[in-house]
């Protein structure tokens, strides 16, 4: 196991911050967690596991050990005529699994595509985009229990998800290391090209015939034309969750707000896209030197280069209290804050 002090994290955060980890550990097995956690060298060590660095926002350094997983290894456990179920290493990239599941023609992540991290750190929020979510495919996966040392595994019904949210969020959070997932995928596909702007543009593209990478293109698409680049200027996607009201509260925005924008949940619930209303309280395209909102997404907090962490952090704040002022909505933030 690679281990290196007092390194910089910036190559390491889709943000681009410039903090500092007291020690830096790339984690290639279950052996090196075990170094990491069981043994003398750095069990008095805080530590914090680091998939892609796609959704954490650091606002100062981490004085302890950062174990950055990189276990990898893609294979197929067991396949009918119907599906395929395959093993994949929790420190592999999730969008090239992705594009590897569309090359072999396995249907059910393709709506999932250009999703920035890695596989460990999908199920631990039930990653979701344009009509789908990680549990829809998801069949089990295995973890490292911290306390322990031992390899448990957890099925579907064990992580309890929900929308960007499962057990590994709330009640076991901190407990376990996710070292590998199963997945479940169709070798016939049933192609969900329900949100509407995906078919807007597969007839943008001039797509005649529904394939694996024909939809997982237009995702791409979707994605790149309202995104930024994390190459090109840090962020971390999606900051804030949609939220879920009351129907009476939604009924209630309806009449003030007749552009408002929704998708029921079910007969009581309705969820409200958090970008439009960060947009309509006026902060798209808000920029205070070097962090902001992004012009195109306004649920996309920026850097533009040398922002910090803590700016970032009290801009998010200032969203979040002006959103309860305007729609007495609270916005729960979807990365997480060191």
């Amino acid at each position: 196991m690679i281990v290196q002090q007092n390194v910089s994290l910036k190559p390491y955060n889709t943000f681009g911050l410039d903090e500092n980890a007291g020690f830096l550990a790339i984690v290639n097995s279950i052996e090196d967690l075990d170094e990491i956690y069981q043994t003398g060298r750095f069990r008095s060590q805080k530590k914090m596991i680091l998939g892609g660095g796609s959704n954490v926002l650091f606002t100062r350094g981490f004085t302890g050990i950062v174990a950055k997983n990189e276990i990898r290894g893609i294979q197929i456990q067991n396949e009918t005529e119907e599906d395929v179920l395959v093993s994949v290493g929790a420190g592999e990239n999730w969008h090239q699994f992705v594009l590897w599941c569309v090359e072999h023609g396995y249907g059910g992540v393709e709506n999932l595509s250009l999703i920035p991290g890695t596989v460990g750190a999908a199920p631990m929020q039930n990653i979701g985009a344009y009509g789908a979510e990680l549990k829809e495919v998801f069949h089990s996966l295995e973890a490292y229990e911290i306390k322990t040392g031992k390899t448990v595994s957890f099925f579907k019904e064990d992580c309890k998800f929900g929308y960007r949210y499962s057990v590994f969020k709330g009640e076991i959070r901190d407990e376990y290391v996710i070292t590998k997932v199963f997945f479940k995928l169709s070798k016939k596909p049933v192609f969900n090209i329900s949100y509407g702007a995906i078919k807007d543009t597969l007839d943008q593209m001039g797509v005649d015939e529904l394939t694996l990478k024909n939809v997982s293109q237009a995702v791409i698409n979707i994605r790149q034309s309202k995104l930024p680049d994390p190459m090109d200027i840090g962020n971390a996607g999606s900051f804030f969750k949609n939220p879920i009201v009351e129907r009476l509260h939604f009924e209630a925005l309806e009449a003030e707000f007749d552009d408002i924008k929704s998708y029921p949940i079910d007969k009581e619930r309705v969820k409200i896209p958090a970008g439009w209303l960060i947009e309509k309280a006026g902060w798209k395209g808000y920029r205070d030197g070097d962090i902001g909102v992004h012009e195109k997404q306004a649920l996309v907090l920026v850097n533009h280069g040398m922002g910090r962490g803590k700016e970032i952090f009290k801009l998010a704040k200032e969203i979040q209290k002006s959103i309860q002022n305007k729609f007495g909505i609270d916005l729960e933030r979807e990365v997480n804050v060191i």
